[in-house]
Parts: structure tokens; sequence; C-alpha cells
């Protein structure tokens, strides 16, 4: 069977998981298991003019719509090859002016019943799973996230009426929940979301806390690249989830967002919860019910726009929690990321460092979290003229992002390039 070019992988029923994906022959560390179009795509609205809206290409001069003055593309090539879907927001732009803001899954919507119609023949991205099989949980959904879907469909019809047939009530919330479930965020080498797409074919990969492959993105291509080495037979796993945090809050968001308790040998054995869960050590134990509140206190505290809040935070938690902790991590980058904002940058690399040191022990070998982490930093210390450590940085991400993202990807070419150049 042969599956967006590369041949090796197959559909079958995953005994517990319902449809899944496997491999028929064998794969090494960093090798391309499937490369996927986009069935359906959309740029960001804030990364406008940042990129391309056809093909996502990040460049300096890109040329803008002349009609609605807000979206920017390479050239006379990609603006022709986005109009059909570019259309359906043009004129709409202009006419709402500032009310215009559908939110990122409608205006996605609106470009799949676009496509629908275009496109009457199975879609080179759902060669083994076609759109329309996608799982919806349509009745597994709280009143919550049905308003707020409720709320985008209303958008639909607010923004969208003039260029679209708009299908029926229940088959709109069916396609909603299909998007929201399977829905792919396309992110940049910082992990910076970028946009959103949906490949039906990858989106027959099952979950797992630790999982086998990654998904990373070419422009609007999604790329399955091997973790590890896999042999005939070994279903492909990816994580649904960002996999730092311990057993309990992981199924919480997997339950939240895509209805089930995960059951892989991670959730089984919660072997890394204790490093994770980390209390400092003092003469006196500490009392269980002091670790469940300050996980609760870690859980609320807002991701606050203000470093002194972070800092508090830090001392209380740091009372209790090891530096380890996750809950510490997760508070650490909330201050990095305001040192970010607040042009700190030596305050941002103290917390980047120290995040560091403990994601390489806390991650699986091959982590985005740690690769974009890297680049951050990398990033700083060029700011500062502090080149040594800046390549250091960039030589850690690039070794990442070789298994990751395939040595031929262009942000590989980009980093060696600015190597060179220092």
């Amino acid at each position: 069977l042969r599956t967006g070019g590369v041949g090796g992988v197959e559909r079958f029923d995953s005994p517990g998981k319902g449809r899944g994906l496997r491999v028929t022959r064998a794969f090494q560390v960093g090798e391309l298991l499937l490369s996927s179009q986009a069935y359906s795509y959309v740029l960001s609205v804030k990364e406008r003019g940042e990129h391309c809206e056809s093909c996502f290409t990040r460049k300096k001069s890109l040329a803008r719509c002349g009609k609605c003055k807000k979206a920017f593309y390479c050239d006379v090539k990609c603006q022709k090859g986005d109009w059909a879907m570019h259309r359906l927001e043009c004129s709409a732009m202009n006419a709402f002016g500032e009310k215009w803001c559908p939110s990122e899954i409608t205006r996605l919507v609106a470009r799949i019943l676009t496509k629908k119609k275009m496109q009457k023949d199975r879609c080179a991205s759902e060669k083994l799973l076609l759109l329309g099989e996608m799982q919806s949980h349509t009745e597994d959904m709280d009143n919550e996230r049905r308003e707020t879907m409720e709320a985008d469909v209303a958008g639909l019809h607010q923004f969208f009426s003039k260029h679209l047939e708009i299908p029926g009530h229940k088959d709109l919330l069916t396609l909603f929940s299909q998007v929201a479930c399977n829905g792919f965020t396309i992110e940049d080498e910082e992990l910076s979301h970028l946009g959103t797409a949906v490949y039906p074919d990858v989106a027959l990969i099952n979950h797992s806390c630790r999982p086998s492959v990654i998904v990373t993105y070419s422009g609007t291509s999604a790329h399955v690249r091997a973790l590890r080495d896999m042999k005939p037979g070994d279903e492909v796993l990816i994580s649904y989830i960002d996999v730092l945090y311990p057993t309990e809050d992981r199924n919480n968001r997997l339950r939240e967002s895509y209805y089930f308790t995960c059951q892989c040998e991670e959730c089984e054995s919660r072997s890394m919860d204790q490093a994770k869960l980390k209390a400092r050590k003092r003469s006196e134990p500490i009392e269980p019910e002091a670790i469940s509140n300050m996980v609760r206190y870690a859980r609320k505290s807002p991701a606050s726009t203000l470093l002194e809040m972070c800092e508090q935070s830090l001392d209380e938690m740091g009372a209790v929690f090891d530096d380890s902790n996750v809950y510490m991590l997760h508070m650490m980058y909330q201050a990095m990321g305001v040192c970010l904002y607040m042009q700190d940058p030596d305050g941002a690399i103290r917390y980047g460092e120290k995040i560091a040191k403990y994601y390489r022990k806390l991650y699986p070998a091959y982590s985005l979290n740690l690769s974009s982490l890297y680049l951050k930093l990398g990033r700083l210390y060029f700011g500062m003229e502090r080149n040594a450590e800046c390549i250091g940085m960039l030589k850690k991400a690039k070794a990442i992002m070789e298994v990751t993202h395939g040595k031929e990807h262009f942000y590989l070419t980009e980093l060696d390039r600015q190597m060179k150049e220092m």
C-alpha cells in the first residue's frame, strides 16, 4: 500500500481503540512514514503579513491582496491558487470591517465545505480515511462545548452565507465536532501557532503518552516521522497532548478534548509521575494534603502578565515543590514569557536555562518542546552577542530537529545559515 508517497503503513483495527495505523515494514528513528497534504487549512489571522496565506512560507516581502488588503501572498501563483478559499472572506472582511470576527475553526469549516463541493473524488489526503469517516463525538459533548460550537455555527451563517451553501444544522454540528476532534494545529519551529488544518489520513493515528512517531509541518503538509526504531506490525502512535504533565492531568485533558482515558504503558505504570511531582527534601515529611493543595494552587494560578505574580507563585510553590516539579517548570515558563514580553533577555535566559535542565530529563528524547526552548535561548544569546552560547543552543535544537523534521527541512537550512554567519 502506498500512502502520501511513502509505502509501509496500513489502516487496521486497533484493539480497544477502534481504527488505527500500523507499519508494514521496519522504520528507523527519524525516517518518514507518511506525508500528507492538508484536505483543507487556514492561516491564523495574527500571522497575516508574516506568512503566505496559500503556502505558509515565511518571508519579508509578501504581496497584499488588492481587494481586502488583509491577505498576503508570495506571488501571483500563490494568490490564484488560494482564490477559491480566499474569496469566502475577501469581500466580507471589507463589508464587516472591525465586526468581522469568525473563529479559526469557523473559517476552516467554511473552506472544507467549499472543498467538498469542488472535490467530487477521493482527495490525496484521504487515501486511508475519508473526511466524512472521522470521529465526531457529538453525543459526548458537554453543554459548554456545545454552546461554543453553536456560536461557531452562528458565525458561519453570519460571515460566510454569501459564498457558501450551508448544510442543515445537524450535519453542520457533526462537521464542526469532527474538525474539533481531528484538526491539527500547524506550528513553526518555536511552536508558535500558524494555523489549523485537517489531514484525514493522519487523523487515523491513535494517541499514546509514549508516542512512536511525531507530526511536523513543511508549509501546509504534515510529515509523520519515527521517534524510535519500529518493526513490522507496530502501531503508529502520536501524542495528542503535552506529555510533560503527570498521568492524572494528561487524562483529564484527554477526556476533556478527546473523550477517552489513555491506557498506554506510561499511564498504567505512572513511572514518571514521581519525578514530575517531586517535592522538596525536608527534615519533617510533607503532608500528602499539602502536596495536593499545592497542585490545586498550581493549576489555578494565573498565566500572569506580571512577573511579580509569577515570582510570588514560584516562592510559594517552591516551599513545597522541587525546582524540577512540572508545576514549577510550568510557572517558570510563564515567567520566561513575561520576561520576553518585557524585553528582559537576562531574566528570560535565567528561567530558560533552568527549564532546559529539567526538560531534558522529563521529556522524551526528541521533544519539540525542548528543541523550541533551545531555539528561543539561542536567539536570546544571539541578541546579546553571546555567539558561542548561541551556537551551542542552536546545535542542540538541530540534533532534535534532524529527527523530528528531517535533515532537508528548510528550518534546518535556516539554522545552518545562521550558524555560518556567526
